[in-house]
């Protein structure tokens, strides 16, 4: 990484944790992305230019959540349905700690603050819609090779495989921040919802673990 970037990530850095300090001394909707910018040592304009909204400095991987269906299908191995690479993906994802998961120390604190703000509960449906779109453009795209059995341009199926699909990682999700706000213990919640993942996409494996399966 050369010097320049790693200076845009340290800004960035800056300002994501200069955000979250003063969400959290003082909620969402009471900090301006001025007074953010303040604290991080920056001007106005710097802030806009990395983060467009203030929204965007709360949920500062917000592009990283949207893509990772969408790229767990795309990068599947060979003998894997797209169902099969999430399922893979997400348990990965909870043995690892994947910080976007929310498991985190900190994360209670982050779920409240989203409960307490229709601005973030509002974001936080954008993000889920966009993670769902792109999975459903991974899915069309696959489905419309030639190899790929039963494709056809505008088949309105890939849709209903994502929506089928986003919409078991979405609960798995809700049932981790439920957890979390309740004030489980992260090895706690961890293994529950590792068994819960385990048995909901084992239930869907029978309709759609042949969908799109490579060879």
């Amino acid at each position: 990484m050369g010097l320049r970037e790693a200076k845009k990530q340290q800004t960035r850095a800056a300002l994501a944790d200069a955000a979250m300090g003063l969400f959290v001394e003082r909620g969402f909707d009471g900090v301006t992305v001025a007074e953010v910018a303040r604290a991080a040592g920056v001007s106005v304009n710097t802030a806009f230019n990395y983060f467009p909204t203030k929204e965007d400095l709360f949920f500062d991987r917000q592009a990283e959540v949207e893509a990772w269906l969408a790229e767990a299908v795309r990068t599947r191995p060979a003998g894997t349905s797209a169902l099969g690479a999430v399922r893979a993906g997400l348990l990965a994802a909870l043995e690892c700690d994947e910080p976007t998961l929310g498991l985190r120390p900190g994360a209670a604190v982050f779920w409240r603050l989203v409960a307490e703000s229709p601005a973030l509960q509002a974001r936080g449906r954008e993000i889920a819609e966009r993670s769902e779109a792109a999975l459903a453009a991974a899915l069309a795209q696959e489905a419309e090779e030639p190899e790929a059995a039963g494709g056809v341009s505008g088949d309105p199926l890939p849709g209903v495989v994502a929506g089928a699909i986003a919409g078991a990682y979405r609960a798995v999700l809700a049932e981790i921040r439920r957890r979390v706000v309740a004030g489980e213990r992260p090895e706690e919640i961890r293994r529950a919802v590792t068994a819960v993942a385990e048995r909901a996409f084992g239930l869907l494996e029978s309709g759609l673990g042949g969908y799109l399966a490579r060879p």
